[in-house]
């Protein structure tokens, strides 16, 4: 989890793994959130290994809960530490615990996460040719990887086509791992044109995620709340036909039910047509 940006955003609570914590206390953990807080909305990434996501859903089985959101996201660990501050921040506007929990959707594709690195020999999580599997074995190579929103992969060099980056402004969150390059700040930087930029540490689940340690792990956002909370104002709010959760989007991220028919709701554009600066309210 990364640190708040200001004193406003709250901390959030990490769920362990099953290896780290008996089924009872975990059970335990999460009665405690939603006498605490009264919803709990858990993140998590795609990649998460299988037992994790049972251990999650036996959880909110258990509890015959409502009142708790699983949402997966595909995003790489910097990413997802991004969005989960995002929505932390989200969280003490003046939205209902639906509309934040469908905002991940939104937020994820305004972020920008992908890493440098030294070899893409064993990364399976994006799209990469046999041709650029060889070329991972020329010593001294280096490959810059955009996972999302839409997945790139580039062989750094002097005549390199650019990653596609944020036509927005964004702050850059770099994550130095074992690769020493000034590629991101003195390439990415300027082509993105990056506001600001921020170090951190480089998160645990990285490494695995991207299938080298040798790595610099790198995420574009939207920093700044008040444009977190526009764009979440301007997608058009539904109400779940089956738990009756508010949402945006197509689908409950609290029941997982899909809208229901057109017919027997408002037009809505969805979250996926939502561009950057264009209003869906009525």
């Amino acid at each position: 989890m990364l640190p708040p940006t200001d004193q406003q955003t709250p901390t959030a609570a990490l769920l362990q793994a099953p290896e780290a914590q008996a089924l009872e206390l975990a059970i335990g953990d999460m009665h405690l959130l939603l006498e605490q807080h009264g919803y709990v909305i858990a993140l998590y990434p795609s990649g998460i290994r299988p037992e994790h996501e049972r251990r999650l859903h036996s959880i909110r089985s258990v509890l015959e809960s409502d009142r708790i959101a699983l949402v997966k996201v595909d995003l790489p660990p910097l990413g997802v530490a991004v969005l989960v501050r995002q929505l932390r921040q989200l969280s003490i506007c003046d939205f209902s615990p639906g509309v934040v929990a469908s905002a991940a959707r939104l937020l994820s594709h305004y972020i920008y996460a992908g890493a440098l690195l030294n070899s893409v020999a064993k990364l399976d999580r994006v799209p990469v040719s046999l041709k650029s599997h060889a070329k991972s074995w020329v010593p001294g190579s280096q490959f810059a990887v955009l996972a999302g929103p839409e997945p790139q992969l580039i062989k750094v060099g002097p005549n390199a086509e650019p990653l596609a980056g944020p036509g927005f402004r964004t702050h850059l969150l770099v994550a130095k791992g074992q690769l020493q390059s000034d590629w991101v700040q003195e390439t990415l930087v300027p082509a993105w044109k990056v506001q600001a930029v921020h170090d951190t540490g480089v998160l645990a689940d990285s490494p695995r995620w991207w299938g080298t340690g040798k790595l610099v792990e790198f995420a574009a956002y939207l920093p700044d709340i008040s444009m977190l909370y526009q764009l979440v104002c301007s997608v058009r709010r539904e109400k779940c036909h089956w738990c009756e959760m508010e949402l945006i989007g197509d689908r409950c991220a609290f029941c997982s039910a899909p809208l229901a028919a057109p017919e027997n709701r408002r037009t809505s554009t969805g979250v996926l047509q939502l561009e950057a600066g264009q209003s869906s309210g009525p």
